[in-house]
Parts: structure tokens; sequence; C-alpha cells
């Protein structure tokens, strides 16, 4: 299990000005939605901007505490 702040403050490492909302889908602090809002993200193709994502949460995806993460990366120009 992991907590909301631990998650968006490993996520602001790799990318400082994210904007993001998360949400607990199930209660359990496994699986999460959330949506990603960076300058970071400008001329990235989505397969990149989804591994910048997934890079950031490797360590709590690899070790299970993070069980199932969906999410939207959009740059603050993109609706």
């Amino acid at each position: 299990m992991i907590d909301l702040e631990t998650i968006k403050k490993q996520l602001q490492i790799n990318l400082p000005d994210a904007q993001i909302t998360l949400r607990d889908l199930t209660g359990g602090k496994d699986h999460y939605e959330m949506e990603i809002v960076s300058t970071a993200f400008h001329a990235v193709t989505p397969v990149n901007r989804h591994r910048l994502v997934y890079g950031a949460l490797k360590t709590f995806l690899d070790s299970g505490v993070l069980h199932a993460l969906t999410f939207k990366t959009r740059t603050p120009d993109e609706k």
C-alpha cells in the first residue's frame, strides 16, 4: 500500500512542475487513477510520456506496493 502524497512526491522529483490529480480507485491504496499536467510533456509522444511516468514510479511498481495505475498525461496547453 502507498499513499497519495508519496506518489505525488515521487512524480515531482522527475516532473517538478507537474500538477497531479490522483484518486484511489478501491480504497486499498494500491489501485490509482491520475492525471498529470506538465510542461515536460511538450513535444513528447504519448508512449514516451508514459515511460516518464512509469520510470518515476518504477520502484513502487516493481515492489508491488503500487499494483494498478491508470493515467492521462497532458501539457498545460492541451485540453
